[in-house]
Parts: C-alpha cells; structure tokens; sequence
C-alpha cells in the first residue's frame, strides 16, 4: 500500500512501490521536496491528490545511442529550426499542457506550473526550444540534479521539431558530462529514436552514481 506523507522531508524507498509503480501520497511540491524526489528515483503525476511514482521498467535515452535516421539527419543538417535554451521556459510547458492530437488535457496543471516555474527560477528545472521563423513550434522541459537529467515533456507544431529538440538535448547532456536521460515512460517517438527500458533496480543503481557527480547545465 502506497505511503502517506506527511510534513518531515522524507520518501520510502522506491523500492516499496504497488504494482503500478505508486511510491507514495500527500506532502508537497515545494522545491526541496521534489529535489529529493528526483535523487531518490520518484517524480510526481497528479495533485489532486499529490502522488509519487516510480515505474518498473524505467525508460531512459542511452546518451549514446540516440538514433538518427536518415530523413532526420536531413532535417538537422538543413538547419530549418533554432535551438536554444532556457529562453521560454513557461512557454514550453504551455504547449506541453496545450491539448493535442487524442489528449483533451494533459497532466500539467496550475499546481505544477507553479512547482516548476519555482525549480526553474532556482536553477533546478530547464528547456530547449525549437522556433521557426521567429516561431516557437517545440520544445521540452525536464529536472537537472548532479548527473541526472530528467525529461518530464515535451511537444511540437511543426514536423520533426521534437525530433531535433530531443536530438540538441542529448548532444547538450553529452558536453556536460551528465550521466543519466531518464524520461520515465516510453513513447512511440521516443522508441523510434532509441529509448530503451531497464529495471527499476538498475535504474536506482545508475541514479546514485549520477547524482553523486557535480554537473552543469547552463550554457
């Protein structure tokens, strides 16, 4: 049965998640909270009521093994978007929240805009912007701890612009020395560009020595 939080600053261990990957219920979003969160292996989904979740598998991007493929490469080559960084932060996770093809509403709500605005404010939280002609037509936004880089979501509005915000990303991590891609849960876009799934326990094992390391984000 999922753990109740209360005010103390404290998880359980991911370890002691149901069947569905819920570790826990309650506490806050404050921004210790879910920095701990982050280096313990746990990220939140809904507020209503506040719920903290570790999956088993765990989806993450090997840094080194992004697939490219040729229509792609196309595409990155021809230099059609700009990239840059931490420049609209609240804008991305707009068009995260924004409805989309077979969603009405995402998980992104008030709650979480607040939560976030505050990690990236505080340097904890980041983006990666994808515009054309002056346009901003992707983007994703994720958690930056030690070594860890957690992706929480990311859109598009025009062809292949979360395709070349994900590949500027990686290569991004990989100048930085960060260790760890984790985006939770694979997609049918991250799985054609080669997200893989590995077991909770691994995953743990690869957090601890990614957050144990000092890492940079910022340009």
């Amino acid at each position: 049965m999922p753990a109740l939080l209360d005010q103390p600053l404290t998880f359980p261990s991911p370890l002691t998640a149901n069947a569905e990957g819920l570790v826990a219920i309650g506490g806050d979003l404050s921004v210790p909270r879910l920095l701990l969160a982050y280096r313990s292996g746990i990220f939140p989904w809904t507020v209503k009521p506040i719920t903290w979740w570790s999956p088993d598998p765990r989806a993450i991007f090997e840094l080194d093994q992004f697939h490219v493929s040729r229509s792609l490469a196309k595409v990155i080559r021809r230099d059609v978007f700009e990239i840059t960084i931490d420049r609209a932060f609240h804008d991305v996770m707009k068009g995260c929240a924004a409805p989309g093809l077979g969603r009405r509403t995402t998980w992104i709500t008030h709650e979480f805009f607040e939560a976030y605005t505050m990690l990236h404010e505080q340097g904890h939280a980041h983006s990666l912007e994808c515009w054309q002609e002056g346009k901003l037509v992707g983007g994703i936004y994720g958690v930056a701890t030690g070594g860890l880089f957690a992706g929480e979501s990311m859109f598009h509005r025009a062809s292949n612009a979360s395709k070349v915000v994900l590949y500027y990303l990686i290569e991004h991590l990989r100048r930085r020395n960060f260790l760890l891609f984790d985006i939770q849960m694979l997609t049918p876009i991250t799985t054609s560009l080669g997200a893989i799934q590995i077991p909770r326990t691994e995953y743990l094992k690869r957090l601890a020595k990614a957050v144990d390391k000092s890492r940079s984000f910022a340009v």
